[in-house]
């Protein structure tokens, strides 16, 4: 345990005799790419669409119906985490990024010691992890899953899950929805979509902008550049980027990869507010599922 009563755990090379499914090539410590671009999880909580996402009560909700404690996998800055653990709720956030669990850090060394007391940070890999303590909810919000390019790596970390959880524990996880649209229309790999411009403590502002690199529809796996166009006060510029892969996945896709890795889905929502999943709208992929023996 470190000074600041957080837990961490490196992941071990020796993790790979445990995850058969595990493509041979990928490498245990991969931290979805965070881990390259210093500047991402400075940045983090700063971005707008990331700052006015509407999730967080959501699992905050969970977390408090779960009446025990919570496993929240790609924990990152801890966005979701903090205000879990405000409520009340015993949460280990798990991250392979350093650079995202140490901001985490950073942050949770400003709030009350009760809400301190509620968290454990592990570093390890979400295909492959061994906490020995069974949890009541497994929550993957906000797409960390999608870092996962390959059946055998989402099979990994499913069954992972399902050893992690009690009797009767549930997985929260939540996908895009692809738009089919979206993904043929190609002034999507050239244009650029903006988003609006954020400020940091120390004065720089940002413009984000994103596209897609390329599509793999094969392998259904999508390559996004995010641009970052930094202003300091001094008026000087800089360009940050950054690159990133996800694979997408349809709702019948992922029913079937959960129902193969133990699970009954209780839910399927199309947005926070727990609206139910129709076929054609636009949203979220939210599947709430329950662990079966």
């Amino acid at each position: 345990m470190g000074n600041d009563g957080c837990w961490s755990l490196v992941t071990a090379p020796e993790y790979l005799d445990f995850c058969p499914l595990i493509s041979q090539n990928a490498h245990m410590t991969s931290s979805g790419g965070y881990d390259d671009y210093p500047f991402v999880a400075e940045f983090y909580d700063w971005v707008i669409p990331y700052r006015e996402r509407q999730d967080v009560d959501f699992f905050v909700e969970m977390g408090r119906q779960a009446r025990g404690p919570v496993l929240e996998l790609g924990c990152g800055t801890g966005r979701i985490l903090i205000p879990t653990a405000r409520a009340g709720v015993e949460i280990t956030g798990l991250d392979s990024s350093s650079r995202m669990l140490e901001m985490c850090r950073q942050k949770l060394a400003g709030e009350a010691e009760e809400a301190q007391s509620k968290v454990k940070l592990v570093k390890a890999d979400m295909r492959c992890f061994d906490l020995r303590n069974p949890f009541r909810l497994v929550t993957i919000p906000f797409r960390p899953f999608q870092h996962l390019l390959t059946v055998g790596d989402q099979i990994a970390c499913l069954r992972s899950v399902h050893t992690h959880l009690g009797e009767g524990g549930r997985l929260i996880l939540d996908l895009f929805n692809p738009s089919l649209p979206r993904l043929a229309d190609p002034k999507y790999l050239s244009e650029f979509e903006a988003e609006p411009e954020f400020t940091m403590p120390d004065g720089r502002k940002v413009a984000r902008r994103h596209r897609l690199l390329q599509r793999d529809n094969l392998n259904q796996i999508i390559d996004v550049e995010f641009s970052y166009l930094v202003t300091y006060p001094d008026g000087r510029q800089e360009e940050l980027c950054q690159a990133a892969r996800l694979r997408y996945l349809f709702r019948f896709e992922a029913e079937h990869l959960l129902a193969r890795c133990g699970f009954d889905i209780e839910h399927v929502y199309r947005d926070y507010d727990k609206s139910p999943y129709e076929e054609g709208e636009p949203g979220e992929l939210i599947f709430v599922a329950r662990k079966v023996e």
